[in-house]
């Protein structure tokens, strides 16, 4: 049995999921004649209550478009230093927009707005950047799948529209928030000016992210996703996963928060563990003890058939998923005692 923790990216479309992909109606996208596409970006807009959704090949480049879309170039976006948008985005910030990030040290990948405030330079000040943009990750990723408080969510929005700054959410794992605090999207939507929702991780769609937004900023969204090479032709086929994906594969979401809660109890109850960080939705992170060889390690995982992530600096990573199933949580449980 093959056990592959790596990320919930790994994940293969159902038989259900297969079976709307067979079935769905297609068109030219990059003419706006796919109805599946249409619908699915109608629905997302609707979920989150904004007036306007476009479909993207992956997260990356929803969230590169965003900030495009937010920013010119020589300003500067507010992130957390282990933000996705510039840890895991290829340096696109600086590449595709010109932009430089001012890094928050941050807890567990989260802000305040107090440091949002504190970070803001000032506008009539032309040697520093202009600041324009905060980016959220909600869940976090390098933080191990911690949500925010919406309440501090919304003190962020504050200082954003006193100082008339955009709010963006890099909400890859929105859902796995949503499922875990019992909030809706329309929360989000009411907040935030942009919000890119990644269908290929928790939601188990081949690929596919879609950005969503207020009309006014997502009026050269098309024009931004072409010139970053993102106009697809007859992507209905993929849109009709991710319609799948929002009515069978949301409320599911709180198994893999199960398995990976059981996990992290497990592995805080063994001799080689340093430290389990706190586990709120469906990723794990932990340290080995010292005298722990980290290599040697994930080789024992491999020869037992469990692939896993080190994310560096001695921080390994679980994520349970849609394809991790009761018999392979019960098997790698069994495994982690043995080791």
């Amino acid at each position: 049995m093959h056990i592959d923790l790596r990320s919930d990216t790994v994940t293969k479309p159902t038989l259900g999921m297969l079976e709307a992909i067979m079935n769905a109606q297609v068109g030219d996208d990059v003419y706006k004649e796919d109805p599946t596409v249409n619908a699915l970006e109608e629905r997302l807009a609707a979920m989150f209550g904004k007036e306007s959704a476009l479909f993207f090949p992956s997260g990356s480049m929803a969230n590169q478009a965003a900030i495009k879309l937010h920013t010119q170039p020589g300003d500067q976006l507010i992130c957390d230093k282990w933000a996705h948008v510039y840890n895991y985005e290829g340096g696109g910030v600086s590449f595709n927009s010109g932009v430089s990030c001012k890094l928050i040290d941050g807890t567990r990948g989260m802000i305040t707005a107090q440091q949002v405030e504190e970070n803001i330079n000032p506008p009539d000040f032309y040697h520093s950047p202009l600041t324009t943009l905060v980016c959220l990750e909600n869940t976090t990723n390098k933080g191990g799948g911690a949500c925010y408080d919406f309440e501090k969510i919304k003190e962020i929005k504050s200082v954003c529209d006193k100082h008339n700054l955009g709010l963006h959410l890099d909400g890859a794992r929105l859902f796995n928030a949503l499922i875990a605090k019992g909030e809706t999207a329309k929360q989000y939507g009411d907040v935030f000016d942009t919000i890119s929702i990644c269908l290929s991780k928790g939601l188990g769609t081949p690929l596919g992210s879609v950005l969503i937004g207020d009309a006014a900023i997502m009026e050269n969204a098309m024009r931004v996703r072409k010139v970053l090479g993102g106009g697809m032709r007859q992507i209905g086929f993929m849109a009709a996963a991710g319609l799948y994906a929002l009515d069978q594969h949301i409320d599911r979401l709180a198994e893999d928060h199960r398995r990976a809660k059981e996990l992290g109890d497990v592995l805080k109850q063994q001799s080689y563990i340093k430290e389990v960080e706190l586990v709120e939705t469906n990723i794990v992170i932990f340290y080995l003890t010292p005298d722990r060889n980290e290599n040697q390690f994930l080789d024992s995982l491999g020869s037992k058939g469990v692939r896993i992530s080190a994310m560096g600096q001695g921080k390994l990573r679980i994520v349970t998923h849609l394809d991790y199933t009761e018999a392979m949580h019960q098997k790698f449980i069994k495994i982690l005692n043995q080791l």
